[in-house]
Formats: C-alpha cells, sequence, structure tokens
C-alpha cells in the first residue's frame, strides 16, 4: 500500500483579498474552490490548482486574523510548483520580477532547475522543472500562456532538528522511500519518495538543529496533505497507523475528500486525502470557484456564515 504522491499544501493569509488576487492573477492559477474552513466557518479555505482541480494540484489557504509567522524548524519551509522546462523558469522570472515579487535567481539543485521566490506574505515557494513529466490541465482562462502553467504541486520541504523520528514515520508508516541526499546552503536534506516518484510524489527533509522552532502565522503552511486513491485505501491507511499506535483524528468527510490527520513526531500536521470524488461534486467544473460553495451539513447555515465574510 503506497502513497501516490502530494495532494495538497494548506497554509495560512491574513488577506484573503490580496491572497486571491496573487495567485489567480501574477500566479495564473484557477480558483478551484471558495469554501470555508469547515471547523472555523468565520474564515475562508480558498483552493487554487489547475484547470480541473486535479488532486495533487491544490495550494490552498485559510484567511485567519493572525500574525506572521515566526520562521524555525518543525515546519514545513518551502512548498513547490512544477511547472515545464527551464525556459519556463526564466519566463516565470521575468513575470514575477516585474511585478515586484522576492525571487531568487534560476538556478540548478538535486539535479532540477529551481527558482525561489515568495508571495507578498512570505510564503516560501519554489517552482521547479518537472521535465513536463505526467499530464498538464491548462486553464484557458489564465494570464498565463498554457505552456508556462504551473501544473501542480512539486516537493514540500520540510525542516526538522533530528531527522530519526521523521525518518521512522515516513519510511516505517507510510511507506516512503529515502532515495538520495543533497546539500542547501551547507544544511543536509534528505530526499524520499512514493509512488512511482519523481517531483509531485517527493518530501525533502531538512535537517536545522540550531534554528528555533516555528510559530504558526500568516506566511506558514498549516498542513500537507498525500494522496491515496480510494475510500478503501484511506480506511486501510486509518488502521495501519492505529495499529502503530499513531494517534489520528480518525476519518473525516470534508465532501470533496475524505482526511486523516496526524502529527509526525517533530510536530508537522500530515493529512492523507482521498483523489475523490473532488471539486466538480456540487457545482460544474466550468464555473467551479465562482460562488461559496458549502457542503450539504452547511448549506443551512448559509446566510449567516456569508454575511460573516469578506467579498474577495
Amino acid at each position: 500500500m503506497d502513497l501516490l504522491g502530494l495532494h495538497h499544501v494548506t497554509a495560512v493569509t491574513a488577506n484573503a483579498s490580496a491572497n486571491h488576487a496573487f495567485y489567480t492573477g501574477i500566479l495564473g492559477m484557477r480558483l478551484v474552490k471558495k469554501t470555508v474552513n469547515q471547523d472555523d466557518t468565520s474564515a475562508y479555505h480558498l483552493f487554487y490548482a489547475d484547470a480541473q482541480g486535479s488532486p495533487g494540484s491544490d495550494l490552498t489557504f485559510f484567511d485567519w486574523n493572525t500574525p506572521r509567522e515566526r520562521r524555525g524548524t518543525h515546519s514545513v519551509a518551502r512548498t513547490f510548483l512544477r511547472v515545464a522546462g527551464e525556459g519556463s523558469l526564466r519566463w516565470w522570472y521575468d513575470r514575477l520580477s516585474a511585478a515586484g515579487v522576492t525571487v531568487g535567481d534560476v538556478r540548478e539543485r538535486d539535479g532540477r532547475f529551481v527558482l525561489d521566490f515568495e508571495d507578498p506574505e512570505g510564503q516560501r515557494l519554489c517552482l521547479i522543472d518537472d521535465g513536463g513529466r505526467g499530464e498538464a490541465h491548462p486553464w484557458d482562462r489564465s494570464a498565463v500562456p498554457a505552456e508556462r502553467q504551473i501544473r501542480g504541486l512539486g516537493p514540500v520541504l520540510l525542516s526538522v532538528p533530528t531527522l530519526r523520528p521523521t525518518d521512522m514515520i515516513l519510511s516505517k508508516a507510510m511507506n516512503m522511500r529515502r532515495v538520495r541526499e543533497y546539500t542547501l546552503d551547507a544544511t543536509a536534506v534528505h530526499v524520499y519518495e512514493m509512488g512511482e516518484g519523481g517531483p509531485s510524489a517527493e518530501v525533502h527533509i531538512a535537517v536545522e538543529p540550531n534554528l528555533p522552532a516555528y510559530t504558526p502565522g500568516a506566511g506558514g503552511v498549516h498542513h500537507v496533505a498525500f494522496r491515496t486513491p480510494t475510500d478503501e485505501q484511506h480506511q486501510a491507511w486509518f488502521e495501519r497507523l492505529t495499529r502503530l499506535g499513531i494517534r489520528t483524528s480518525g476519518e473525516i468527510d470534508r465532501y470533496y475528500f475524505r482526511a486523516l490527520y496526524f502529527r509526525e513526531p517533530n510536530g508537522i500536521l500530515f493529512e492523507i486525502s482521498t483523489d475523490g470524488p473532488g471539486f466538480a461534486t456540487d457545482e460544474p467544473e466550468a464555473t467551479m470557484g465562482e460562488r461559496l460553495a458549502l457542503p450539504p451539513f452547511l448549506e443551512p447555515r448559509r446566510a449567516s456564515i456569508e454575511r460573516g465574510l469578506k467579498p474577495l
């Protein structure tokens, strides 16, 4: 039983309107679902993805009135987004620079070309050349040309003070394979892969014992989710983790997918999510993200929920 790759990364914004403008305007991603945090309906939950809202393409945000995160270890330190080709990275460097975005240089790292940048709240991101591997679903209403569009999630870079506890979870509990190492700014980074491997199915672990623990906030990542294809396998993961003595949330129906949350020993929140039923469950694919979508159990509260949200 193997995980397929990354499912989504959920981060935090304190400015939903500016966040929406950056990710749909500058990055050209599609808002495929405009909904609310099901545990805190005063907050938006915004899902940006490819044209179809494919599993593994979702970068999502909770909109919370919170200060900026304090960077440190025990955290998701950077989220990668896949594009096709070194030429696309150079195109993105020009676009991001012209927009006044904090952006580094195109460089080779771990055998792939990458481009580090930050969103306006300091969310650390990186575009990575995936060599055009796998299917792409460009959005025809994006401001970004189809061949340059973000294709989906790449690896996540985690920062931990010690490797062994996280290694035990990834290798023994989650069936990931430790495949190589590289150095990033004199820090050892250990690479794990799942499924068929490749940029969409990797976790990178930076061991940084001298950093303080991070404090959650805007510009930080709340959790990272991994793909499993079916409800049956999702239940099997719950049973496996329980059998190994790992405390979980239990299986939760998020309507668009099923979720299972747990913390690895260094405190980073993980989730295992099903590929389906998907974001077109409650609205046509052609108009996904254009209205506030609520799961059935929240629909009776629509009027009060909408009154509590600011327009994007």
